[in-house]
């Protein structure tokens, strides 16, 4: 491909929404291609713009900017919406990372899709993938569920759905959550292999593999520090099975109901754990 080809194809357009991943530790993990869109659209919407702010001080860009967050999406989205229909080009980026995952930037994209504005993403730093990449886990097959609930019903109801999830399992977690989540996940899950991930591509980067019981037990001791990226392995088939083969389909529902679910989400999850259709255990109830 020749350079005036390849310069044509990274051209920032107008009416158009990049979606720029910036480091997540490591400034030389910045692309590029995210260095030239920061420098050229009309203005950048950001997670927190005083955190945007230092990081194009750094790079030595000046550029307009707007917040865009949990609690201000809905008027900031429709603000950046309507600038983008009027033909100017916006640069999302959140605190570190890859905007519209764990993020509110999902919403902004489904709403430009909504309203037909383009869409286009720079690939780029990922703590999900980093971590996973690093966990020695399986990773032909994984599941990302960001963060748990934080209490409550839904977050029982929630632990008990993955204890039983096979794939690789990824989760965020804060240092002050950490000690009551890795608890929590001993409690449902039982005593498997985790890799907690901590400080990733920056200096102190660490990641810890042991087994569920071990952390705990570490973290009894030790202050947790920095954002948390856990990696779990997935649920074994044979742990799987004995966990309801020895029970009644009575039993199995009562089983997930004791963890907190409603009747017709026990009735759901014991269809799926037999592998019959949902109704079929619904009739076993009504005999």
């Amino acid at each position: 491909m020749s350079s005036s080809a390849s310069v044509e194809k990274n051209k920032v357009e107008k009416g158009t929404l990049y979606l720029v991943a910036t480091p997540i530790g490591n400034l030389s993990d910045l692309s590029e291609r995210a260095f030239k869109v920061l420098s050229e659209v009309d203005f950048i919407a950001a997670e927190d713009t005083r955190n945007t702010g230092k990081l194009l001080s750094v790079l030595g860009i000046s550029k307009s900017m707007t917040s865009y967050y949990e609690h201000n999406k809905k008027q900031s989205g429709e603000s950046i919406i309507r600038r983008l229909k009027e033909g100017e080009s916006c640069a999302l980026v959140t605190d570190a990372g890859t905007p519209a995952i764990s993020d509110p930037g999902e919403d902004l994209v489904r709403e430009c899709i909504k309203e037909g504005v383009q869409v286009t993403s720079l690939p780029g730093a990922c703590a999900v993938i980093v971590a996973l990449t690093l966990s020695g886990m399986d990773t032909r097959r994984f599941t990302f569920e960001g963060f748990l609930p934080v209490k409550g019903k839904e977050r029982k109801d929630v632990l008990s759905e993955l204890a039983l999830e096979k794939r690789t399992l990824i989760l965020y977690e804060a240092p002050h959550k950490l000690k009551v989540t890795l608890a929590d996940l001993l409690e449902y899950f039982g005593n498997r292999r985790i890799a907690l991930c901590r400080e990733l591509t920056k200096l102190n980067e660490e990641v810890m593999r042991l087994e569920l019981s071990e952390a705990v037990s570490y973290y009894n001791e030790h202050e947790p520090r920095g954002e948390y990226v856990l990696v779990l392995e997935g649920a074994k088939n044979t742990v799987i099975s004995a966990f309801w083969q020895e029970m009644t389909v009575e039993e199995h529902i009562e089983f997930y109901i004791s963890q907190g679910m409603k009747k017709m989400d026990a009735i759901k999850n014991t269809a799926k754990d037999r592998g019959v259709p949902k109704n079929d255990i619904y009739k076993e109830t009504i005999k």
